[in-house]
């Protein structure tokens, strides 16, 4: 809910981007990659650098992947060379999710403040977007999605108490877990971003578990409450022919239509799941038997 209308000096804020594509690649090229060119195609390893914006695009669904930590300014949202817009959103939506100390983000003057873990919606068309942090020593971390969009839907805030809540899992199977639907169609419009977060519970580790691939729609995965000295092994490609990647807290991976996208960590953690494709329908899944990967 915005809380008030303000317009804040532009001159005030840092506009650093860091950007960078990665072209999609088939199951074929992926069979034989090895552990540093998996992770050169598919890991994002760093996020969140203070006072930047960091933009990964992948080439799938030409879904955008970023981090911006506004530490000792705000920072707007500047338009990289490479969307060839006129601004960021001119043909684009944007899903936000704090997951750092408490922070502003103001949407053509309307203001939206963010605790730890809650969301942000914002539609094609608003011009101008800022990103501010109301404690230096503390600061927001604005994990940001963004999907090519074919019209304006209202911006709004999604907080924990708005999620569509899902339980699923067992301490047995070792992947208890909390889905918390956020930036989803069955919680707000969107043209084709949803966004999630999934926790799991003490002593369960799995994720996504059964797997599973969905041809319509992409996958991104952000990681983080990872304990110190803890990592997640996640695990990609087609259920017949899988490979893993070791991540660290606060990175992301990009998994195509076409691969499974599954975690398993040495401790429990937190993910943000987000998506983008033709298709909005959360269940819909093809799901792989267990005991048939390979």
């Amino acid at each position: 809910m915005q809380t008030e209308h303000i317009t804040l000096p532009v001159e005030s804020f840092d506009t650093v981007t860091h950007f960078e594509s990665r072209h999609a690649t088939s199951p074929r090229e992926v069979k034989g990659m090895d552990t540093q060119q998996l992770r050169q195609s598919f890991l994002i390893e760093t996020l969140f650098l203070a006072d930047q914006t960091r933009w990964t695009l992948t080439f799938f669904d030409r879904y955008l992947t970023g981090g911006v930590m506004p530490v000792t300014s705000p920072v707007s949202l500047t338009t990289p060379e490479n969307l060839k817009a006129t601004y960021f959103l001119e043909r684009r939506e944007l899903g936000i999710i704090n997951v750092g100390g408490p922070g502003r983000v103001v949407a053509d003057g309307e203001v939206y403040d963010l605790e730890y873990k809650e969301a942000l919606y914002i539609g094609q068309g608003i011009r101008d977007v800022q990103f501010i942090s109301h404690d230096h020593q503390a600061p927001a971390k604005f994990y940001l999605n963004s999907t090519p969009a074919h019209r304006p839907y209202p911006t709004r805030k999604v907080s924990r108490t708005d999620a569509e809540v899902v339980e699923l899992g067992s301490p047995a199977t070792a992947n208890h877990r909390v889905i918390n639907k956020l930036l989803v169609n069955s919680v707000l419009p969107t043209c084709q971003l949803q966004m999630g977060m999934t926790e799991l519970k003490t002593g369960s580790v799995w994720n996504t578990m059964p797997a599973h691939t969905h041809d319509r729609r992409m996958e991104v995965y952000f990681y983080f409450e990872i304990p110190e000295g803890q990592s997640v092994c996640h695990f990609m490609g087609e259920p017949q022919e899988t490979r893993h990647i070791w991540m660290q807290n606060e990175q992301a991976v990009i998994s195509p239509n076409w691969s499974i996208h599954s975690g398993a960590g040495t401790s429990n953690y937190t993910f943000i799941w987000g998506m983008a494709g033709e298709n909005l329908d959360y269940g819909d899944m093809d799901f792989c038997a267990i005991t048939d990967l390979k």
